[in-house]
């Protein structure tokens, strides 16, 4: 019997890879998407055979009838508090309503167990929903990813192609960062929804590369190696990371401001997996750090 997934924000980039992952595994798909969703992306989604239902995220019955039937909920919802904290407990309440026996929480990122409070708002509100979703009578499993690979060819001081520079930070030139690209977690995510074993925390990175590996990385991808700079300590970047936050009070607003990115770079550099879970799929195959900076 085929197992049916709800998948919330899955007009976005990852949920709607997370949704083209489970049909190729043979899982009945529903996404809820809220009614002034894009169209045009509410339509391949149609188009991948998803069952889209246009839904009231404010409106517990319709979430609660949406769940009718579902083995598991995966929220790849973006947000801040709104989203994250209370658009999510209304989904993991209607999930329990509905009696749907597990949730994937849109926990994407860093392990940020490893990290104190402060380090990363946006981890910060993954963590006030984590306490929410352990108080409730439903199994949980989080998937964390590191870093999206994506975000090395963004020009980030830890990569930066226009200054053919790499950062680090004093004693970190050989710390090893996860990465792990968008199709990949997807895969890993769909693969985890359909398991009924899957513990409460999974970890993966598709690569795990450090400052130094990437110069002889940059040296095969770009002609010639990209020289390391050394940026100072974790504590002074910290501080002035909190310099700029207060300085700019608008970006509390703001989903990714200027001291977001720090905060997430400063996160690469202080909490990595110290276990890997790759090989609990083992049909997977990983994209490796040199695919994942040459593709386009």
């Amino acid at each position: 019997m085929k197992k049916t997934i709800l998948v919330a924000g899955a007009t976005g980039s990852l949920g709607g890879k997370i949704c083209r992952e489970l049909i190729s595994r043979g899982a009945e798909v529903k996404a809820i998407v809220r009614t002034e969703s894009n169209a045009e992306k509410v339509n391949a989604l149609k188009d991948l055979g998803v069952n889209v239902i246009q839904t009231d995220f404010n409106d517990a019955s319709m979430l609660e009838s949406a769940c009718s039937g579902v083995s598991c909920v995966v929220s790849a919802l973006a947000g801040l508090h709104d989203v994250i904290v209370e658009t999510q407990t209304r989904l993991l309440d209607a999930a329990v309503n509905a009696g749907i026996p597990r949730f994937i929480p849109s926990d994407f990122c860093t392990d940020y167990m490893q990290l104190p409070e402060g380090c990363n708002r946006n981890f910060d509100l993954r963590k006030i929903f984590a306490d929410i979703l352990d108080s409730r009578p439903i199994q949980a499993t989080s998937v964390f990813n590191g870093a999206f690979a994506y975000v090395l060819q963004y020009d980030i001081p830890l990569m930066n192609t226009k200054n053919r520079t790499i950062a680090y930070y004093e004693g970190k030139s050989g710390w090893e960062i996860d990465f792990t690209t968008l199709d990949d977690t997807a895969a890993f995510t769909a693969a985890a929804a359909l398991d009924d074993t899957a513990p409460r925390y999974l970890r993966i990175a598709g690569f795990r590369v450090s400052p130094e590996d990437l110069v002889p990385l940059t040296a095969r991808i770009f002609g010639s190696p990209f020289e390391l700079q050394n940026q100072g300590s974790m504590d002074q970047f910290m501080d002035m990371i909190t310099k700029i936050r207060k300085q700019h009070p608008e970006g509390e607003h703001e989903l990714y401001p200027a001291w977001q990115q720090m905060q997430y770079l400063y996160s690469m550099f202080a909490a990595h997996h110290n276990m890997l879970d790759n090989g609990r799929y083992p049909d997977l195959n990983w994209t490796d750090a040199e695919e994942a900076l040459t593709r386009k």
